[in-house]
């Protein structure tokens, strides 16, 4: 028998495998699978209108939560099959109280290449100021900073929280640090935040980081997203061209951002700053994503939109969680990826759990 997908509401799954360690992890589309992105927790600091509303959220039991050990099980069958890159996301990561550990464990995983796993993180920045010298000395090598918007009243109305200064003491301390590139990430949303594109740029390249847009996305818990709301790709190129020269960057491969350059900027090293916009919505990357997802829940996941799960509790906690078990499972969600997430379909249906409970 073989692992089989889950649709959100938890079934067994039955594994068997000795694939373990057998080769890359190749779904039937030819693509190799080399980043593996975990949730911490569901739970977040913020309530960002686009991504759950302000009360009455359903928490994951903390029953359920993946413990170090079990996330760190995980993350070294996989990098027996060539993950190479983690990154850890939520909810908010900084929010699990063994978040450093988290870190220094998994910096500690060498895969297939001998060189030792990179180790990134997307947050919010609420925590980021007083964690970060622990997070870096663990191994941290690279970092995301979710920020929407530079204005406080704006901050405050979409997100639910007056936070703003913590988020913005969360970015210069990462600027001080030694992590590079910094990435800030700005979700674009009309009659939101629209009008700001240019000044988030600015922004970033006062901070010695590189801005990547999101085209918003259909993953609310809240399921309220409206296509008509969206800044498309092509309103933020057009916004970004009337201040900067847009030079494409080759070489996308598996990124999910199209990445431009910023003609008349450098850097302290003299290159120039770029831009990214990732348009799941308008310009899917289907063809060269690599990336799978392990929820807070131990629920693997093959696409950020995938409405199957598969269920790796049972495994890790049944009376002999072996290696080969968690492989097989690995590869079984790997064998069930579609071509694409077809979004445009008129059959596409929203997954039921929410960004903060999926993960980044």
């Amino acid at each position: 028998m073989t692992a089989t997908p889950v649709s959100i509401g938890r079934r067994r799954p039955d594994v068997e495998s000795a694939e373990t360690g057998s080769g890359p992890l190749v779904d039937g589309f030819g693509r190799v699978h080399r980043d593996l992105r975990i949730s911490l927790t569901d739970r977040c600091s913020l309530r960002c209108t686009y991504c759950m509303p302000e009360q009455g959220m359903e928490w994951l039991a903390r029953s359920s939560i993946l413990t170090l050990d079990e996330i760190e099980r995980v993350a070294r069958v996989a990098a027996a099959s060539g993950i190479t890159t983690l990154r850890l996301t939520g909810g908010e990561p900084l929010l699990r109280p063994d978040i450093v550990e988290v870190v220094a464990r998994l910096s500690r995983i060498v895969g297939v290449d001998g060189e030792r796993l990179h180790v990134a993180m997307t947050t919010n920045g609420i925590r980021l100021a007083a964690l970060l010298p622990a997070l870096v000395d663990a191994g941290l090598s690279r970092l995301n900073v979710s920020i929407d918007t530079i204005d406080r009243e704006r901050f405050a109305a979409l997100t639910r929280r007056d936070r703003l200064a913590d988020v913005l003491e969360g970015i210069e301390a990462a600027r001080a640090s030694r992590l590079r590139p910094l990435k800030l990430n700005a979700v674009a949303m009309r009659g939101v935040n629209d009008d700001e594109l240019v000044d988030l740029v600015a922004f970033a390249i006062a901070h010695d980081a590189q801005l990547r847009f999101i085209e918003q996305m259909p993953l609310d818990a809240g399921h309220t997203w409206d296509r008509a709301s969206m800044v498309t790709r092509e309103e933020i190129l057009t916004a970004l061209s009337a201040r900067w020269e847009l030079v494409p960057v080759p070489g996308r491969g598996g990124a999910p951002a199209e990445r431009w350059t910023l003609a008349g900027t450098a850097d302290g090293d003299g290159r120039p700053y770029t831009v990214g916009v990732i348009a799941s919505v308008t310009a899917p990357f289907c063809g060269d994503c690599d990336r799978l997802r392990l929820t807070a829940d131990g629920q693997l996941r093959n696409c950020l939109f995938s409405t199957s799960e598969y269920d790796l509790l049972p495994v890790l906690r049944g009376a002999d969680p072996s290696d080969a078990a968690i492989d097989a499972v690995l590869r079984a969600c790997i064998r069930g990826k579609l071509p694409g997430h077809a979004i445009d379909d008129p059959g596409f249906l929203q997954p039921s759990r929410g960004m903060n409970a999926i993960g980044g």
